[in-house]
């Protein structure tokens, strides 16, 4: 398997951060994915509840290593990030197109209905403070702004500029995430009104189906009774036949042996 082999990267490509495509080096399989994914959607609450996530990359990427596929927690980071990326572009495709184009959009659609559940579940459990707004944060806005305090110089003016960033992410992450539950809401309606259509018009192609082999048994059995019936009409003029037969031949028979016996007594 392609992801069982560790390439080391140059030390170019190792130094640019998340603007090269690192997870190409080796590239994915399918199956490697799929355990990413698993793996991925275990820790998702987790990425939720912290502004932190680079332990819980590296938590990954150990993961990883465990089930035979050696990826640094860079190398998950932006497998992730693409993964949300062709996610988001897939809402407007048709079902079958979809799943050519993504084959993983449901383990995709799993997490983040998961996480949609929760956000409401917190929201009417009334958390309140910092822990709603870490909650409230997705893992991809939790990301940038991990990358933007590592990115920080050690002057004031940058950390009050990061503080303010964060606290306009903040704000600007609860509209999103206001706008993300709209758009699912929207897309399970769409799914639940495209599931049923689908299912009516299967229901009435297996009535139509069903009419039509009745249809065809009741002719079947119609021919059947009509062949019967000729069979022993048949079979009567044959009885009738043989019956009429058999008095001829009773008949002269009996007018051989009178005759015969007038001849003797003669």
């Amino acid at each position: 398997m392609e992801g069982r082999h560790h390439h080391p990267h140059p030390p170019q490509q190792q130094t640019m951060g998340v603007n090269v495509d690192v997870d190409r080096f080796p590239q994915w399989s399918i199956q490697e994915t799929k355990e990413f994914l698993m793996i991925r959607a275990e820790l998702d609450r987790s990425f939720m509840e912290t502004k932190r996530n680079k332990m819980l990359w590296e938590v990954i990427s150990t993961r990883m290593r465990e089930k035979g596929y050696n990826r640094s927690a860079e190398q998950c980071k932006c497998k992730w990030k693409n993964l949300v990326t062709r996610y988001k572009g897939c809402e407007t495709m048709e079902a079958d197109a979809m799943r050519q184009q993504f084959p993983f959009y449901n383990e995709l659609q799993a997490i983040f209905s998961s996480r949609m559940q929760s956000i409401l579940w917190t929201d009417e459990g009334g958390v309140t403070g910092s822990k709603k707004k870490a909650v409230q944060l997705s893992s991809e806005e939790d990301e940038d702004m991990e990358e933007s305090e590592l990115d920080k110089g050690s002057g004031i003016r940058k950390k009050k500029k990061g503080k303010t960033g964060i606290g306009g992410g903040a704000s600007g992450s609860s509209n999103n995430i206001k706008e993300i539950l709209e758009d699912f809401m929207r897309q399970q309606m769409q799914m639940e009104m495209q599931w049923r259509e689908a299912f009516e018009a299967r229901e009435n192609e297996r009535r139509l189906k069903e009419m039509e082999w009745r249809q065809t048994m009741q002719a079947l059995e119609n021919e059947r009774i009509m062949m019967d019936r000729r069979w022993r009409e048949k079979e009567e003029q044959r009885r009738v036949r043989e019956e009429a037969r058999a008095e001829k031949r009773d008949a002269l028979i009996t007018a051989l042996l009178n005759k015969l016996r007038r001849e003797e007594h003669m």
